[in-house]
């Protein structure tokens, strides 16, 4: 069953965060401050998990929110394995696949189901960090069409919008981070949001098969974790990689996602409190 529960903004105001049943980090980015003094309203953006497991009461609180549309950014590999989206009547569904965090059906393969020798050949002694950051750095270079087709339909006329991939923690965090920054929110502002996906009732249910070793176990969630956490180093990757090919977030919306002045006026206009 849905419930409420208070945390703090990042103005340091109490507020009161909706938790489902079967979707997980499911949250509203309203309230984060802009650079103008404005803030995000509160019933535009949404973020979450995927929705293939919301229940009824689910379905039916996501309905109240009145959701123009739903952008799920999984792949199919993602769909076949958790299931479509349980989507309230009339509202539009836009499938976006961005690049796995951590690419290939190999690798997950083992993820899922290796057995701990194979989960060390592939996430000890650092090797899942620095694939999460890889993919990170891959997905704000190669990855630009769709941040810009987000944007784009954003400014046209989606809102209010629910974002979210498998976790809702990587792909939708850095499509939510570029949406952040377009309307004028700080890094600092955009990584509380983002790192607000380690709490204990968001995180993503990590799948092992029965016959593999439970991800419960010490060594498997050492070894796991790099990839079902929020860490500010990859988010970190995501910065340094805009800075390094653009510059400035200007010239990375700019050049990079081909986002004009006046789109980014009206992604403010549409996201943003008025003045």
């Amino acid at each position: 069953m849905t419930q409420q529960t208070p945390e703090t903004a990042p103005s340091g105001t109490l507020t009161t965060e909706t938790l489902l049943t079967g979707v997980r980090n499911f949250r509203d980015v309203g309230g984060l401050p802009a650079a103008d003094g404005r803030r995000v309203r509160h019933g535009r953006l949404y973020r979450s998990g995927h929705l293939a497991h919301a229940t009824d009461e689910d379905a039916a609180f996501l309905a109240s929110l009145n959701l123009h549309t739903v952008f799920d950014f999984r792949n199919a590999a993602d769909i076949r394995l958790e299931g479509p989206d349980v989507l309230p009547e009339g509202v539009g569904y836009v499938n976006m696949p961005l690049s796995d965090p951590a690419q290939g059906a190999e690798f997950w393969r083992v993820v899922r189901n290796g057995d701990i020798g194979a989960l060390r050949e592939q996430l000890a002694d650092g090797r899942a960090v620095r694939r999460m950051v890889t993919s990170y750095r891959h997905t704000i270079l190669h990855r630009t069409a769709e941040h810009s087709r987000l944007l784009h339909a954003l400014a046209e006329n989606t809102l209010p919008a629910l974002l979210h991939c498998a976790a809702g923690k990587d792909r939708a965090g850095l499509s939510v981070a570029v949406t952040l920054m377009a309307v004028g929110v700080d890094r600092e502002a955009v990584e509380h949001d983002y790192l607000e996906s380690n709490a204990v009732h968001r995180r993503y249910a990590v799948r092992r098969d029965d016959d593999a070793e439970p991800a419960t176990t010490p060594e498997v969630m050492e070894l796991l974790s790099p990839l079902f956490e929020a860490r500010s180093e990859y988010l970190a990757e995501a910065f340094r990689t805009i800075d390094e090919t653009w510059g400035t977030v200007d010239r990375y919306l700019g050049e990079g996602l081909g986002v004009a002045p006046a789109t980014r006026e009206l992604l403010r206009e549409r996201l943003l409190t008025e003045d």
